[in-house]
């Protein structure tokens, strides 16, 4: 269900996507909203579940994970219980940061950061390969990244 969102909301919204860190207070003065005004829409944005939770974004590269790689993947039956059990599997290992569900040629598409090719190469053998009902898995490593955000386009 879609919230309704005025343009106020909006500029909140789009002022904490790139600066989450900031309190009420501070978003309020940047804004030119009254701290208690601004502090009321930021907890009803959260309690509506618009604002799900507030992270730091870290640079994987500088952390040592040079690698990352989306991997297609198909499973041999579609049944509820088959599904249930790779999305278990995928649950249990942090390497696998996204898994979306696909209509087409695969049934998932994972994005997968690791150290490096080997590390990859040992998480694919050891694990991927071994999850419940994978039939085929077809992996592209990524060369460089264009464009990287996790700031949904809003207009205020």
């Amino acid at each position: 269900m879609q919230t309704e969102l005025d343009r106020g909301d909006l500029r909140i919204l789009n002022l904490l996507q790139e600066h989450g860190n900031l309190s009420a207070a501070e978003v309020a003065e940047r804004l030119s909203l009254t701290a208690s005004t601004c502090w009321r829409r930021v907890t009803r944005l959260e309690e509506q579940g618009v604002i799900v939770k507030r992270v730091a974004i870290l640079d994987r590269e500088k952390l040592g994970l040079t690698v990352m790689v989306f991997s297609h993947v198909k499973l041999v039956g579609h049944g509820r219980d088959a599904l249930l059990r790779f999305e278990q599997a995928v649950r249990a290992h942090p390497e696998i940061l996204e898994c979306y569900t696909l209509m087409g040629e695969t049934d998932f598409l994972l994005r997968i950061v690791c150290r490096d090719i080997k590390a990859y190469e040992a998480f694919f053998l050891d694990h991927l390969s071994r999850f419940p009902g994978v039939q085929s898995v077809n992996s592209s490593i990524t060369l460089a990244v264009i464009k990287e955000t996790t700031a949904l386009p809003l207009q205020p």
